[in-house]
């Protein structure tokens, strides 16, 4: 259950609404997931994130499908059920094939157990790693 209620269209400010219709218009779609809507409680914070998502997942030197799998894999290591959630479908959306998640998935897990083992143990880095 959500902390904070997920605002419409209709209840948020001005300025979210602002937000709302560039996540619309580059996004290409009418939807509004649940992340925005609760976010808009706080309109600056809204629109901060809102700004630096699209920089950090926009074009650059890692195509965007490896952007959203790396974020998928990042929130599975925090745990966060509706990240997964949401870039699972993203990345899917940007091409990801069954074949693909599971070998990610195979990663994702492979990192857990071997940084778990590592953790466990106290394995100093070797002096051939560090910059």
């Amino acid at each position: 259950m959500a902390t904070v209620t997920l605002l419409s269209d209709e209840e948020v400010s001005a300025e979210a609404l602002a937000v709302f219709d560039d996540i619309r218009a580059t996004r290409g779609t009418d939807f509004i997931n649940n992340f925005w809507r609760a976010l808009a409680h706080d309109p600056a914070l809204l629109k901060a994130t809102w700004n630096r998502l699209k920089v950090v997942m926009g074009p650059g030197e890692i195509d965007p499908l490896t952007k959203e799998m790396i974020y998928l894999a990042v929130s599975v290591a925090n745990s966060c059920e509706y990240c997964i959630h949401s870039h699972t479908a993203a990345a899917r959306a940007k091409g990801m094939t069954q074949a693909q998640y599971g070998e990610l998935l195979s990663v994702i897990g492979m990192a857990q157990q071997t940084n778990g083992l590592v953790t466990a143990m106290q394995v100093p880095v070797d002096e051939e790693f560090k910059t």
